[in-house]
């Protein structure tokens, strides 16, 4: 009978072992009894936990994702500045924490997004993970900029942010951290700074002035 308490630690462990199992021989050779022989466990106990493979691939992309969050999480509890530009600075730098860009990390990542095209539990996971940055990102521009303008600055630094990672992950070489997050900061500067143009300054004040009309009781037109 399994200690009280021993479930969350053998699935850490499992997890853990699959990190290392990955980064050792890629996902698809990281067979049952590979991550079972580096977590120091029975086969069985995999099965037990998440019934197959799959399961616990899926168990450890929630995990790197959850790690994910709860970096940017904290940095944004962190904050003293509220200003959207310091919102997004601490998304920036949470995608490219080390957590993120350490080895195991990096290629179970890359195995992920592959396998995902073809395993729907996968695929759903990946949809989240990509909803997530993109509502995270333009929630911030939205309040600096108008609606259409902040949902294409937020796909553009999504996909900046995937596209610097991805290959910083193929390079072979250490991921170099203070480029990434300098390249990603100067396109969100480049977007942010539309704010100031006179067309947008109109069309950002446009709603508020509807509304102040609409109190005021004076027609709109």
């Amino acid at each position: 009978m399994p200690k009280v308490g021993m479930q969350p630690i053998r699935r850490q462990q499992l997890i853990e072992a699959t990190l290392l199992a990955v980064d050792q021989v890629g996902m698809g050779d990281a067979s049952i009894a590979l991550i079972a022989r580096l977590a120091g466990v029975s086969n069985g106990i995999i099965s037990h936990y998440f019934q197959d493979k799959n399961g616990l691939i899926a168990a450890t992309m929630r995990y790197l994702m959850s790690v994910l969050n709860e970096n940017v999480a904290a940095r944004r509890q962190a904050l003293k500045d509220n200003s959207p530009r310091a919102h997004l600075q601490v998304i920036i730098e949470g995608n490219f924490d080390a957590s993120q860009v350490n080895g195991p990390a990096m290629k179970t990542w890359l195995a992920f997004w592959s396998t995902s095209m073809h395993q729907p539990s996968l695929h759903r996971l990946q949809r989240i993970n990509d909803h997530r940055l993109y509502s995270n990102l333009c929630c911030q521009f939205r309040r600096v900029l108008p609606l259409a303008e902040a949902r294409s600055a937020a796909r553009g630094l999504a996909a900046l942010i995937d596209g610097l990672w991805l290959r910083g992950a193929l390079s072979g070489d250490a991921f170099d951290t203070d480029q990434a997050q300098q390249i990603a900061y100067e396109y969100m500067d480049l977007q942010l700074a539309k704010q100031t143009s006179p067309n947008t300054q109109t069309r950002a004040s446009e709603p508020s002035r509807a509304a102040n009309a609409q109190r005021a009781g004076a027609p709109l037109g």
